[in-house]
């Protein structure tokens, strides 16, 4: 197989269901995308779509090289961005990530960013994993934790995200408030569905509550500061966000072992282009805003 086009072809014919669909995508006549599907099919000597009145539905054979084929597909596309990235101007992608916890320092710097250069799309993934900056997965990553590591990879320090422990005023109304860690026998916590989380202040969590008294349990972040609002017990949230909730009651301030260190990452081959230093010039500019206001 070394006709790249007809097995493009094939994985949008998969995707999309239909012969015109396809086309419209690709930019090319309807029959170019049959010619394509049937050049393919000869060549491989297998049926690699069940014809229809509705359109076309892949085989067993057609789903597998659809696989294969988006996979690919990803990678250029990935490898196109990096490219792209590269050039002289902010202008066209750019690929930020973080944790979502940290959602509500990032989308307003974001905005802000992209209204200041009305060519660039910013894309903002937030995903638990950690996305691979030299496969071009991102542009700029901002990881909490200690200092990444990686050999290829350009690390600044950016934040100390300040953690306290709080509770909804509602939680108080029915349950009091605890005076300290020798209260909190009689309480009910909010945490991390993962007891070995790596997050500094869900480890004093662990180390100073009994798991049974976390009576709410959750994978992300947003969800877990809902539920501290919702008075279901009491939780973590960031200094600035629970500021920001006047419904909320501080049990304990921030501690210094609670805080995580904020790092802006990229990649060595982009940290240069004009994009990239652009987007940590200005992340830097806010944080210190951020921190003043």
């Amino acid at each position: 197989m070394d006709n790249w086009d007809e097995i493009r072809t094939a994985y949008q014919v998969a995707r999309l269901g239909t012969v015109s669909g396809a086309a419209e995508v690709l930019g090319v006549h309807h029959a170019t995308v049959i010619r394509h599907i049937d050049a393919l099919e000869g060549r491989m000597g297998v049926k690699l779509f069940q014809r229809h009145a509705r359109g076309y539905t892949p085989t067993e054979a057609g789903q597998d090289l659809s696989r294969v084929a988006q996979t690919t597909d990803d990678q250029f596309q990935q490898l196109a961005g990096r490219i792209r990235g590269r050039g002289a101007d902010v202008s066209g992608e750019l690929l930020v990530t973080s944790l979502v916890a940290f959602a509500p320092l990032m989308v307003p710097a974001l905005v802000a960013f992209q209204e200041a250069h009305p060519d660039l799309v910013v894309r903002y993934l937030t995903d638990d994993r950690v996305f691979r900056l030299e496969y071009g997965e991102a542009h700029v990553a901002l990881r909490a934790g200690p200092q990444p590591d990686e050999p290829d990879n350009v690390v600044q320090p950016f934040l100390k995200a300040k953690i306290g422990l709080y509770a909804a005023q509602s939680y108080i109304d029915r349950h009091g408030k605890p005076d300290g860690p020798e209260d909190f026998a009689q309480h009910r916590f909010v945490g991390h569905d993962l007891p070995d989380s790596r997050a500094p202040f869900q480890r004093w969590l662990r180390e100073n509550v009994p798991y049974d008294q976390v009576v709410f349990r959750s994978t992300d972040s947003r969800v877990l500061e809902s539920a501290v609002l919702a008075g279901t017990g009491i939780g973590f949230f960031g200094l600035r966000a629970a500021q920001s909730q006047p419904t909320l009651v501080e049990i304990m301030p921030p501690q210094d072992d609670w805080a995580s260190n904020l790092w802006l990452v990229t990649h060595v081959d982009l940290h240069r282009t004009a994009k990239v230093q652009a987007l940590l010039r200005h992340l830097k500019d806010h944080v210190a805003d951020w921190q003043d206001a």
